[in-house]
């Protein structure tokens, strides 16, 4: 008499379906870091083309936020995981929706820029210069440890966030000061104080996402470390 074949180890669907919602969190951080990069390029290179592309490809975006949490809802129903598992999940999710937020504030940067190509270029965007570069850094190194489950430098992340809002606050008090002496240049030094705020917010994202792998990783919260 034969015996039914057995069915596929729970286990190992739950691995399956585990790898493909980390998947979906990584592609959507990978469209959001071009998109960032197509922001930061159209505002340097003075081209509206790379602005729309990144305002054009937020949609897409968009969707993987709703597919990631469809995904990560059917997980908890499925599988009904426990203890670091669950971490795990709940934390996918909520990192994807901080990568939304990230991807949103490569649009705001997108359209601050298309209006700065409207007149003519100002040396003082380069005062931008080191704002990028560390909030370019934090976003990559938060995704960075969520993909190696690294919670050491998920941790480092949160004294850079720090870094990051002293560097928004001189560029800030800087431009504000540029805008008293060349009152015909205000709108241009405006758009470029809202540019400095977006990557200070890009910062704080990716601080919540670093929060995110920490708790995932070792069951801490620290979210208020350092208050």
């Amino acid at each position: 008499m034969h015996t039914e074949p057995s069915r596929p180890h729970t286990l190992s669907d739950f691995t399956t379906a585990l790898d493909k919602l980390r998947g979906s969190v990584l592609t959507m951080a990978s469209l959001t870091k071009k998109n960032l990069q197509n922001a930061i390029q159209g505002l340097f290179e003075r081209d509206d083309d790379f602005c729309n592309h990144s305002i054009a490809d937020d949609e897409e975006i968009d969707l993987l936020e709703i597919q990631i949490d469809r995904e990560g809802i059917e997980v908890m129903s499925r599988f009904q995981p426990v203890a670091k598992d669950l971490r795990e999940v709940i934390s996918s999710i909520k990192i994807g929706a901080n990568i939304e937020r990230v991807a949103d504030q490569a649009v705001n940067i997108a359209r601050r820029a298309r209006k700065l190509n409207e007149h003519p270029e100002l040396p003082e965007l380069h005062l931008l210069d080191p704002v990028i570069k560390l909030s370019l850094e934090m976003f990559e190194d938060a995704i960075r440890s969520f993909a190696e489950r690294n919670a050491s430098l998920a941790v480092e992340l949160k004294a850079r966030d720090k870094s990051l809002d002293r560097l928004n606050k001189e560029v800030t008090d800087e431009l504000i000061n540029r805008m008293q002496d060349d009152s015909t240049n205000l709108p241009a030094y405006l758009n470029m104080i809202f540019i400095s705020r977006c990557l200070e917010r890009i910062g704080d994202h990716s601080a919540n996402i670093a929060e995110d792998v920490v708790f995932a990783v070792r069951a801490e919260d620290i979210r208020h470390l350092g208050k």
